[in-house]
């Protein structure tokens, strides 16, 4: 005789703040892990970029070179490169050990919004206010691109990288995949514009926010709506979301301090978390707060 399953538990939210960081940056533009996790790179509008130790909370590196406010970056699969994107229309590529410049790359018409590796860092993909993806050669001493994807009508808010796919959000309303093996385009139009995209864990959906405060679970192979997450304020600046390791819950920014986490399958009020003296989520006056552990969640 089988028992019945325990009914899962809520999720427990990382409500315990370990640690508060003051970056000493200006505000905090961006923030990203590293691989492992044991590493954060902080984007400041002090033009810099620094990296840090998340057990420790140590300062360990600035990567200085860009000549206005940094907007995002990202750290290769061993840790050896970080890519990084500004408002002076430069992509930059880093050692990590020395904290040289290795590339300055050139192109784009316009501020960078986002940049990140493949998966092999061979390659490094930068969306830009100009419209366009570009992508650039690691491995080559050229400085131009080596494919540039124009088919967005306005600014490239976000992308994502993903084996042989490429999911893109732009303020034009439309999140775009690329499939750069077949060659092939698919097109989902929200009627919003878009501030942050992401594949599930499973590589079977996308999930997208945008300034109409909804957050948007669609199927990747037939665009199908599985579920619209609400309750959040994003009205006017750029939020990120994303989903949990287990692909159970999706969690947004928003623009009243607080970070919402919804069940991907009931149907409920989300769970959110208050984050603590800040302004907005993504722009933290100088600082970075590292989270865990849990504590009580409000409804």
């Amino acid at each position: 005789m089988a028992f019945p399953q325990p009914k899962p538990q809520a999720p427990q939210l990382p409500q315990h703040l370990l640690r508060t960081i003051d970056c000493q940056q200006g505000a905090v533009r961006a923030v990203r892990f590293n691989a492992d996790g044991n590493y954060v790179l902080s984007c400041g509008s002090d033009k810099s970029l620094k990296l840090w130790s998340v057990s420790q909370g140590t300062f360990l590196k600035t990567y200085s070179g860009h000549g206005y406010e940094v907007l995002d970056a990202d750290g290769s699969y061993d840790n050896s490169q970080i890519c990084s994107c500004s408002s002076d229309k430069s992509v930059i590529l880093w050692d990590v050990a020395t904290g040289q410049v290795t590339r300055k790359l050139r192109g784009h018409a316009g501020k960078v919004n986002c940049v990140q590796f493949n998966e092999e860092a061979t390659v490094i993909l930068s969306g830009s206010i100009d419209g366009t993806v570009r992508c650039w050669d690691t491995r080559s001493r050229r400085f131009e691109p080596i494919q540039v994807l124009d088919e967005a009508r306005d600014s490239i808010s976000s992308l994502k990288v993903a084996q042989h796919e490429l999911l893109t959000g732009s303020v034009d309303g439309r999140v775009r995949r690329y499939d750069l093996r077949m060659g092939q385009l698919h097109v989902d139009f929200v009627n919003s514009p878009i501030t942050c995209v992401c594949f599930s864990q499973d590589g079977q959906c996308t999930l997208s926010s945008s300034l109409d405060s909804t957050v948007r679970l669609l199927d990747k192979s037939t665009g199908e709506m599985l579920g619209e997450f609400t309750g959040h304020k994003m009205k006017g600046y750029k939020l990120d979301c994303c989903l949990s390791s287990k692909d159970t819950h999706v969690l947004s920014c928003s623009e009243d301090g607080f970070v919402y986490c919804w069940d991907l399958v009931e149907v409920c009020s989300p769970l959110c978390f208050k984050v603590l003296n800040t302004r907005l989520i993504n722009t933290f006056p100088g600082e970075i707060q590292l989270c865990g552990g849990v504590a009580n969640a409000n409804s």
